[in-house]
């Protein structure tokens, strides 16, 4: 049976967001349907697929999903790995090439929004591999946000990431 890409967008990001692992292999290896097929709203499998099953991400992944994959709204699978505080999930897309360092039509990188969800296992992970300085479109860093939202944790980590990542410039400058 052959689907229409139509078709094939759709079954691939059900499969996906039911988490229905088989099924999205037997799609992309069967039917061998391109893994950046989009569905009736625009979006891959990627980007709807149960955030917290990082074998369905992986399998994506390996069959060429594009990590950096953007909705309208600039939005990266990395954001909503991030939103939703799967760091499994965000450590499985930076290993197949997934950026941080793609900001959102808000000006908001990944870790902006673990910060403001308060998901400090994923800020602690994103903060070595995040360009820290970055601003939103409000102006704020990611340790602004912390600030704002009383993480003391969160603030400190981010202090400790941000110098560390000016002595390394300063020395490499010299």
């Amino acid at each position: 049976m052959v689907l229409s890409e139509q078709n094939a967008g759709n079954d691939l990001t059900a499969a996906a967001a039911r988490g229905h692992l088989s099924e999205v292999r037997r799609l992309l290896e069967e039917h061998r349907i391109h893994p950046d097929t989009v569905n009736e709203f625009d979006k891959t499998a990627l980007q709807v697929m149960m955030m917290g099953n990082t074998s369905i991400a992986c399998l994506l992944l390996e069959h060429g999903a594009n990590a950096n994959v953007q909705d309208r709204h600039g939005v990266t699978p990395a954001h909503d790995a991030a939103r939703s505080g799967f760091v499994d999930t965000l450590r499985v897309l930076v290993e197949f090439g997934a950026s941080v360092n793609v900001a959102d039509s808000s000006g908001a990188l990944p870790i902006h929004v673990a910060v403001r969800e308060g998901h400090d296992d994923v800020v602690e992970f994103l903060a070595p591999r995040s360009n820290l300085s970055h601003c939103d479109t409000t102006g704020h860093r990611a340790l602004d946000l912390a600030r704002a939202t009383c993480s003391t944790g969160v603030v400190k980590l981010l202090e400790r990431h941000m110098e560390s990542a000016l002595a390394v410039r300063s020395s490499h400058s010299q």
